[in-house]
C-alpha cells in the first residue's frame, strides 16, 4: 500500500527527543529515515528506563521508542574523516536531511547548510535548535524546559498571580510540539524542492516554537495590558470561560466563550437574577465585575460535587441528540433544499437515496 513519503529519504543527526521526533512521524508517513548516531548511541537510549521494571521487559527502550520508531540506525564516528564521507555518501542520495546539532558542530562534521547543499543541491536541509539562528540567542543550547517553556514565558503564565509557585510541565511537550512544527516545514520544503530542483533550507527552534503557542495570549495582552501571570480567575476574560472549585474539592474548567453561554450558565447554577443584572448586560460589563461574578459561582458550585455538577452540564451542553439512523433526515433535508414529495419519492424508487 502506498504512503505518501514512501519515495522520501531522510538522514538525520540528532540525539534526544525534539528532532527525532518530526524523523519518528516522516517514518510514520512512509519515508525511509536513516538516523546516524555516534558510536556509543544517542544519549536517550536507555536514559529514562526505569529499575522497577519485570526482567521480560527491562531490556526494551520504551522512551526511546516513542521518537525513533520505523527508522534504520547506523553508527558513525562523525569526527573522523571517513565516518564524515559515509554521512555524505549517505546524504548524496537523500532528499532531507535534518539535525539538532548547533553550528559550531555542524560546520565540524561538515553537516552544514553550505557544505549539505554543496554535496546534493536538491536536499532539505533542516535544522532545530533551541532559540533559533538569529539573534541575541542565536544557536544557544536548550531543552523543552528551558527554551520552550521558561525563556518564553510559558512556565511564568502558569503561574496564578504574580508570586504562584511554577509549575513543572510534563515531559517532552515542548520537544513534540516543535517536531510538528519542523514536520510542517520539512514537507513545505520538499514540494518546493521538487518544483524548483533547488535546496531549501528551514528551521525552528523550541522557543520560537512556545512563542507562536502562545499568540492568543499575545493578543488578549494587546487589548487589556495585563501580565500574563496575572491573569488569575478574577482577571480572566469571560466568566465562561474560567475555572471553578466544587464542593469536594475538585474543579471543573469551562471552555463556552460564545456570548450566547451567559445566560445558559446562569440558568444551570440557578443565578437567574444575573441575566437581567444591568452590570452583566454585555461582555465589557462582566469583565469589569469579574471578582463578584467568580465569587458568586464559586458559591453556587460549592453545593455540589464535580460529578454532579458533570452530570448537570452535560445534561444542558451536550450533544443535541444520538448519532442518526442511516438516511433518518434523507427526506427532511432534501424537502429543505426544496424538493418536492414527488421528487423525492423518485429518488428513492430508483435507489438514488435512501430513507430510514
Amino acid at each position: 500500500m502506498a504512503a505518501p513519503l514512501d519515495d522520501v529519504k531522510v538522514i538525520e543527526v540528532d540525539s534526544w527527543m525534539a528532532t527525532p521526533s518530526a524523523g519518528a512521524i516522516l517514518a510514520d508517513l512512509g519515508a525511509d529515515v536513516i538516523k546516524v548516531e555516534p558510536l556509543d548511541g544517542d544519549p536517550m537510549r536507555g536514559y529514562s528506563r526505569p529499575a522497577k521494571l519485570p526482567p521480560e521487559i527491562k531490556d526494551y527502550d520504551f522512551q526511546f521508542d516513542v521518537d525513533n520508531r520505523g527508522k534504520r540506525s547506523i553508527a558513525v564516528d562523525l569526527g573522523s574523516a571517513q565516518g564524515q564521507q559515509v554521512v555524505h555518501r549517505l546524504i548524496a542520495g537523500a532528499d532531507v536531511f535534518m539535525c539538532n546539532l548547533l553550528v559550531h558542530r555542524q560546520e565540524r562534521f561538515g553537516l552544514d547548510q553550505a557544505t549539505v547543499t554543496a554535496v546534493n543541491p536538491r536536499i532539505v536541509h533542516a535544522t532545530l535548535t533551541g532559540y533559533g539562528t538569529t539573534g541575541p540567542e542565536a544557536w544557544r543550547p536548550g531543552y523543552d524546559v528551558t527554551a520552550f517553556f521558561g525563556r518564553s514565558g510559558i512556565y511564568d503564565a502558569m503561574r496564578e498571580g504574580p508570586d504562584g509557585a511554577v509549575p513543572m510541565a510534563r515531559p517532552a511537550q515542548g520537544d513534540h510540539t516543535t517536531g510538528l512544527a519542523l514536520v510542517g516545514a520539512v514537507l513545505a520544503a520538499l514540494r518546493l524542492a521538487e518544483r524548483t530542483g533547488e535546496a531549501q533550507v528551514v528551521e525552528t527552534s523550541l522557543y520560537e516554537t512556545a512563542v507562536w503557542t502562545q499568540a492568543s495570549d499575545y493578543a488578549i495582552t494587546a487589548v487589556d495590558r495585563a501580565p500574563l501571570r496575572q491573569r488569575a480567575r478574577q482577571n480572566m476574560i469571560v466568566p465562561t470561560a474560567n475555572r471553578y472549585p466544587c464542593g469536594d474539592g475538585k474543579w471543573v474548567v469551562l471552555n463556552m466563550p460564545a456570548e450566547s453561554a451567559w445566560p445558559l450558565l446562569c440558568r444551570v447554577i440557578e443565578r437567574l437574577d444575573w441575566i437581567d443584572d444591568e452590570r452583566f448586560a454585555d461582555i465589557r460589563g462582566r469583565f469589569a465585575h469579574m471578582p463578584e461574578i467568580v465569587a458568586g459561582i464559586d458559591e453556587a458550585l460549592a453545593h455540589r460535587t464535580r460529578d454532579e455538577w458533570g452530570e448537570i452540564f452535560d445534561a444542558e451542553v451536550g450533544p443535541r441528540g444520538p448519532s442518526p439512523k442511516l438516511g433518518e433526515g434523507t427526506r427532511d433535508v432534501l424537502a429543505a433544499a426544496g424538493m418536492s414529495e414527488a421528487e423525492i419519492d423518485a429518488l428513492i424508487a430508483d435507489d438514488a437515496v435512501r430513507e430510514a
